[in-house]
C-alpha cells in the first residue's frame, strides 16, 4: 500500500460516502437524532481528500499524514472528528514508511482505534468506535495468521460488517429505532473502499441500513429538541499544549456531552461539544489556546417555524441601561432600577417573556452573572417546551453591550450567536467601587470609603481616600490606573458605564486622559445607573 494507493483510497471514500450520505443520515439516531452523520462524514473526508490533492506525497506515511491533517481541519460533528482521528492513527503508525504491508496495516488500524477512542471523553459501546475496534482486532489476527495485505484488509472489512450488525444489541437507542449505528456504517464504508483499492476488486455490496418508514415520519409541526443540549459547538484550537488537553476535556464535559478533541499532529485540534452555553464552550478554548473557525449548529430540529421571526431579549439592571438597550431596538426585561429597589426576575418571568415574544429564535442577553444563571434556567424550561432559545452568558453589562454591538439580523442565526458570544467572551471587565466596610483582599486591607478596583472579579487595586477627597480628578486617575492594567493585554475599544453616584464630568476626564495616554484606543461612555459601583469598564 503506497502513496498512490492512499490517494486512490481517499478519492474512493469520497465517492462512496457521497452515495451513502442520505442513507446514513436517515439512520442517525445516536448520540442525537439530528440526521447529519452521513453529511458530516462526507464533509470531513472531502476536505481531507482536497488537502491530499494539493500535495505530492513521497510515500504512504506522508500521504496519510496529509490526509489526517485535512480531515481534522474539515471535521464536522462528532462522527467527523472521530473519523479524523482514525486517519491520524493510521498516519502516526505509518510514520515515514513508503509502503504498508499487511502487518503494517494491522498495526496502523490498531493505532487508529486507540487514537479515535482517546479523542472521545466518554466512549460508548455500539458506536463507530466499537466497529473500528472489532475491525482492528480482526486485522491483527489476520496479520498473525498470514500477514498478507489483502487478507488483513479483508478481515478488517468483514469484521466491521459483523460488528455493525451487532450495534443494536449494544445500544438501546439503536434497538428502539431498529437501525444500526450511523457512524459505524461510515467506518464500514471506508474499510470496504480500502479493501477494494488494495485488492483491485470492486467494493462489497452491503444491505441498505435505512430507517424503517414508520420511524422516519417527523412531527407535523413545531420544534423538537433532539438532544439534552440545544447546541453543537465546534472550533479549531491552535496553540494548546498537550498538558492542557485533559483540563480542556474535563471543563467541556462539565458544560455538556459528546465531547471530542482531535489533534492533527501539527499543533491544531478540532474541538466538539454539545452544550447549552455557547459562550462558556468558547471561553474554555480561549483559556488554553486560540479558537478559530467557530461553528454552531442548533440541535433543535425545525419542523415548522412559528409565525414570529428572530428576537433578542436583554435582561438588565438599571433604568439607564435598559433605555440604552431599547434604543438598539431590542426587547428589554428590567431587573430593578439599579438601586436595590426590586428583586431580580425569576426564571418563570424570563420564560414568560420569551413565550410572549412569539419568535422562532430568541437570544437572551443577561446583564450580569446572577442574571445569567436565572436566564439559563429559564431557557432550559423554554427549550423543554419546544422553544428555540440560547443564552449569551455575560458577567457584566459591558459584555452585554459588546454582544449587542455585533448583532446582525442579516446573518444566519447560528453565525449571529457565535459572533455575539465571541464578542462577550473577549471583553475584559473592570469595576470601580467604594468599599462599604473594612475588608481583607489579595492586594491588602481596604477600609470603608476606599476606592476598590476589580478586573474580572479580582481586586487589583485599593485607593485610600476620605469622603471629602473624592474629586473628579481622583476618580479619573484611579479609573486610568485600572484601565492601564486592563489594556496591558491589548485592546481597541474602552466602554465606560457611569454609576448613579459617579460625579459630573467623570466621563470627560477619563476620555481626556485616555486620549493622551492611549490615542490608539476608541472610547465610549454611557449612563448605566448602577448603584453598587461608580464605574463599570469594558475593554474589547
Amino acid at each position: 500500500m503506497d502513496a498512490a494507493a492512499v490517494v486512490a483510497w481517499a478519492a474512493a471514500c469520497v465517492r462512496r460516502l457521497d452515495e451513502l450520505r442520505a442513507g446514513i443520515d436517515s439512520i442517525n439516531v445516536y448520540p442525537v437524532p439530528d440526521s447529519d452523520t452521513g453529511s458530516n462524514l462526507l464533509h470531513t473526508v472531502t476536505g481531507a481528500n482536497a488537502t491530499l490533492a494539493d500535495e505530492r506525497p513521497a510515500g504512504a506515511g506522508q500521504a496519510l499524514a496529509t490526509l489526517a491533517k485535512g480531515a481534522v481541519a474539515s471535521a464536522r460533528g462528532n462522527s467527523g472528528v472521530i473519523m479524523s482521528q482514525l486517519l491520524r492513527g493510521l498516519a502516526e503508525s505509518a510514520g515515514d514508511a513508503e509502503e504498508l504491508d499487511g502487518r503494517g496495516l494491522a498495526r496502523a488500524l490498531a493505532a487508529a482505534e486507540r487514537m479515535a477512542t482517546n479523542a472521545v471523553a466518554r466512549p460508548v459501546d455500539g458506536t463507530m468506535l466499537t466497529v473500528l475496534a472489532e475491525a482492528a482486532g480482526a486485522a491483527g489476527r489476520a496479520a498473525t495468521a498470514s500477514g498478507t495485505l489483502d487478507e488483513v484488509a479483508k478481515a478488517a472489512a468483514s469484521e466491521a460488517a459483523f460488528a455493525l450488525e451487532r450495534t443494536p444489541q449494544q445500544l438501546a437507542a439503536l434497538a428502539d429505532a431498529g437501525v444500526v449505528d450511523a457512524g459505524g456504517r461510515g467506518v464500514l464504508a471506508v474499510l470496504d473502499e480500502l479493501l477494494a483499492v488494495v485488492t483491485g476488486e470492486p467494493g462489497n455490496e452491503r444491505p441498505e441500513f435505512a430507517m424503517p418508514d414508520d420511524l422516519a415520519v417527523l412531527p407535523a409541526a413545531g420544534r423538537v429538541l433532539v438532544s439534552s443540549q440545544p447546541w453543537e459547538v465546534m472550533y479549531l484550537l491552535d496553540g494548546v499544549t498537550e498538558a492542557a488537553l485533559p483540563q480542556l476535556r474535563d471543563e467541556l464535559s462539565e458544560l455538556g456531552d459528546c465531547v471530542t478533541i482531535a489533534g492533527d499532529g501539527a499543533g491544531s485540534h478540532a474541538v466538539h461539544v454539545h452544550c447549552g452555553d455557547i459562550g462558556s464552550a468558547i471561553e474554555v478554548g480561549l483559556r488554553v489556546g486560540r479558537p478559530r473557525e467557530v461553528r454552531v449548529e442548533s440541535l433543535v430540529s425545525t419542523v415548522a417555524n412559528p409565525a414570529g421571526g428572530r428576537a433578542v431579549l436583554a435582561v438588565v439592571v438599571g433604568d439607564e441601561l435598559a433605555q440604552l438597550c431599547r434604543h438598539e431596538g431590542i426587547t428589554v426585561l428590567g431587573a430593578g432600577d439599579g438601586r436595590g429597589n426590586a428583586e431580580p426576575p425569576s426564571p418563570r418571568d424570563i420564560e414568560r417573556m420569551i413565550i410572549e415574544m412569539a419568535a422562532s429564535h430568541v437570544i437572551v442577553l443577561p446583564g450580569n452573572g446572577e442574571l445569567t444563571e436565572i436566564a439559563e434556567q429559564a431557557a432550559e424550561r423554554a427549550v423543554g417546551r419546544a422553544h428555540d432559545v440560547v443564552v449569551i452568558p455575560c458577567a457584566s453589562p459591558v459584555q452585554l453591550l459588546a454582544a449587542l454591538a455585533v448583532h446582525d439580523e442579516g446573518r444566519r442565526p447560528a453565525d449571529d450567536v457565535v459572533a455575539m458570544a465571541e464578542a462577550a467572551a473577549a471583553t475584559r471587565r473592570g469595576e470601580l467601587a467604594i468599599a462599604a466596610e473594612d475588608a481583607i483582599t489579595w492586594v491588602g486591607r481596604a477600609h470603608a470609603g476606599d476606592l476598590v478596583g476589580f478586573v474580572d472579579d479580582e481586586v487589583v487595586l485599593i485607593e485610600p481616600v476620605a469622603a471629602s477627597g473624592r474629586s473628579v480628578t481622583m476618580f479619573a486617575e484611579t479609573a486610568l490606573s485600572l484601565l492601564e492594567r486592563m489594556l496591558s493585554a491589548g485592546g481597541e475599544l474602552v466602554t465606560l458605564l457611569l454609576g448613579s453616584d459617579a460625579p459630573d464630568g467623570l466621563a470627560d476626564a477619563v476620555a481626556q486622559r485616555l486620549a493622551e495616554d492611549h490615542p490608539e484606543v476608541e472610547f465610549a461612555a454611557y449612563p448605566g445607573g448602577q448603584a453598587e459601583s461608580v464605574l463599570i469598564l469594558g475593554v474589547e
